[in-house]
């Protein structure tokens, strides 16, 4: 499985790199600073929402109500800011807490009442597009009253200065570095297999070199945006999560065989609710984001976007059935995703080609995971 695996991602890398050649031949622009400034918040709002499609695809369950619920909860922050004129962090707040509790009843009611996260969540689908256009009354509201940026505004449209971005970096790679050496002498001490220095070496010369360079074409433009690293915040907390604590082992234990879970004593309930209730939060940052993004709260805002980010963690290695995917493989999906899209915006093609590019590329990624798994 592992040489499937490595030659599925390697397979991966050969189509991101085609994708960005072909737009870089037909629109030059691709490649400019402001572009890939633009493309680093679009890839950091596809990104957040799968790593929260992560979470709840391990244990086997998936969430279709995704989309709506991002047009949902930037609405209603959106319109308690601007209509209500609260204040922009409390109504965010607002936001998150009713976000937490809608999302834990869904789990509690999947694993509870034994009914399919499909049927659930595509319930919630159409509850939530009606509910998020009943909030905005079909109108456009603003993320911003008065035309004054707030937190709310600035989580799209702030940027770092450039010694702030550039000491970020060098702290990232130091963490990094740190992490990677803690790590090989752990395994060492257990005699488990790690890689030879020279590999270990090359690895994270490759990563702080795509740091900086990162950096460095942000500042090109405006500088690091807020977004990116907001993603990177919320990618190593789901990758510690993950990989390092009990409800990360039990997450891919439930996904990878749900009666040995419950026998080793697993609290499946309490672990799907939790996942869901984690969706919830990821869901709401998403919106924000999303709406913040946009400008205002539309009815167009979050549509299709479940779906987005059920390919970008199907073409990261995540699997349908659960119990398999990781933090990196995600954000590598999204990326394809996220280039996909911003290429055929460039390109100004019609809103039919982007549904039909978006529908080849998860029925693609569906199918290797199919075949994947069925070898």
């Amino acid at each position: 499985m592992s040489d499937r695996i490595s030659l599925r991602n390697f397979s991966m890398v050969i189509a991101l790199i085609a994708i960005s050649a072909f737009f870089a031949f037909k629109q030059p622009v691709f490649l400019s600073a402001r572009n890939l400034s633009l493309l680093s918040i679009e890839l950091s709002v596809t990104a957040i929402l799968a790593l929260g499609m992560l979470i709840v695809l391990l244990p086997g369950h998936i969430d279709l109500s995704a989309g709506s619920g991002v047009g949902l909860t930037g609405a209603v922050a959106a319109v308690l800011v601007f209509d209500s004129r609260w204040p922009a962090p409390i109504a965010l707040l607002v936001a998150v807490v009713m976000a937490i509790a809608v999302w834990a009843a869904m789990g509690a009611l999947i694993v509870r009442q034994r009914i399919p996260a499909f049927i659930i969540t595509l319930g919630g689908l159409l509850v939530f597009k009606g509910l998020h256009w009943l909030v905005i009354r079909n109108q456009t509201i603003p993320v911003v009253e008065g035309g004054k940026e707030n937190i709310y505004s600035l989580l799209t449209t702030y940027y770092l200065p450039p010694v702030v971005g550039v000491s970020l970096a060098v702290i990232v790679v130091g963490l990094m570095v740190w992490a990677k050496l803690n790590g090989r002498v752990r395994r060492q001490r257990f005699g488990f297999q790690v890689d030879d220095r020279e590999i270990l070496f090359l690895k994270l010369f490759v990563a702080a070199q795509g740091a900086l360079l990162l950096v460095l074409i942000m500042h090109q433009y405006r500088g690091l945006p807020l977004a990116a690293v907001i993603l990177g915040g919320v990618a190593y907390l789901i990758h510690v999560l993950t990989q390092h604590t009990p409800f990360g082992r039990y997450l891919y234990a439930v996904g990878g065989n749900e009666e040995a879970a419950l026998i080793s004593g697993v609290p499946i309930q309490r672990i799907v609710i939790g996942a869901f209730a984690l969706m919830g939060v990821i869901v709401a940052l998403g919106g924000f984001m999303q709406t913040a993004y946009s400008g205002a709260s539309t009815s167009t805002v979050g549509s299709l976007m479940e779906l987005d980010a059920v390919a970008a963690c199907v073409i990261g290695g995540a699997s349908l059935r659960g119990g398999r995917g990781t933090v990196p493989g995600v954000i590598f999906g999204a990326l394809i995703m996220a280039t996909l899209l911003n290429g055929l915006t460039l390109m100004a093609v019609s809103p039919e080609v982007k549904f039909i590019a978006r529908g080849v590329v998860l029925a693609l990624a569906v199918w290797v995971d199919v075949k994947l798994a069925g070898k």
